[in-house]
């Protein structure tokens, strides 16, 4: 059985007013054996498609390899835009060493509220996939039953929309579910009625032009 834990420290400042919540880095993250054009930082992947995404909308230029410079440039970025990022799995179990959020078994929960009762700014969360199994939307629910809490839907429309009060305090904080940024998500994005209607209008509209319409409207 392998113990698959988070390989890095959430990244939170003051400042903050948005956290990135997903689950968990390939295992090759936390066993440290990162490949190439792997970046040592949170989504860091050469096979995710966060970075990518933000690239695009903020022509940021990144590099994608396993230096200082490129998980630095990907720091300074969050610092600028006050975007804090916290994952709320800290370890999980795996009997098959992939990055499956299925695979996941006997699984500790960040405390994403102690976060947000220190971080006082943040305001918003942005999912990274939504309320499948394992999922982080899925997992956040499941937290927020174990403290008597619900979301409450303020969009029903992808990426939804949901909000609840954080205990003690009047502070309302929002969640987005993000179409997931990873290539096994790629098939339910192709599903999506309004993916079809753009892709026909435009045969060489791709999975990730549609990440980053979606995107930019929360980033």
């Amino acid at each position: 059985m392998f113990l698959h834990s988070h390989p890095y420290e959430p990244f939170l400042f003051p400042e903050a007013t948005k956290l990135i919540v997903g689950t968990l880095p390939p295992p090759r993250f936390t066993k440290g054996e990162l490949k190439d054009d792997d970046v040592d930082f949170c989504y860091g992947s050469r096979n995710g498609q966060l970075w990518p995404i933000l690239d695009r909308i903020f022509t940021l230029n990144l590099k994608y390899e396993t230096t200082d410079y490129a998980a630095q440039q990907r720091r300074n970025f969050l610092w600028q835009h006050k975007i804090g990022v916290c994952d709320i799995v800290a370890s999980a179990e795996r009997e098959k060493i992939d990055a499956s959020d299925l695979g996941m078994k006997n699984i500790k929960l960040r405390n994403l509220i102690g976060y947000l009762q220190v971080y006082k700014k943040v305001d918003t969360l942005l999912f990274t996939g939504g309320n499948s199994k394992n999922g982080p939307e899925y997992f956040f629910r499941k937290y927020l039953k174990e403290h008597e809490l619900k979301l409450q839907v303020v969009s029903d429309v992808v990426p939804r929309i949901h909000e609840f009060e954080l205990p003690l305090s009047n502070r309302i904080i929002k969640t987005v579910s993000l179409t997931a940024p990873s290539g096994a998500a790629n098939r339910a994005v192709g599903s999506m009625d309004l993916y079809k209607k753009m892709k026909k209008e435009n045969p060489a509209f791709n999975t990730l032009d549609f990440r980053v319409l979606q995107y930019r409207d929360f980033f």
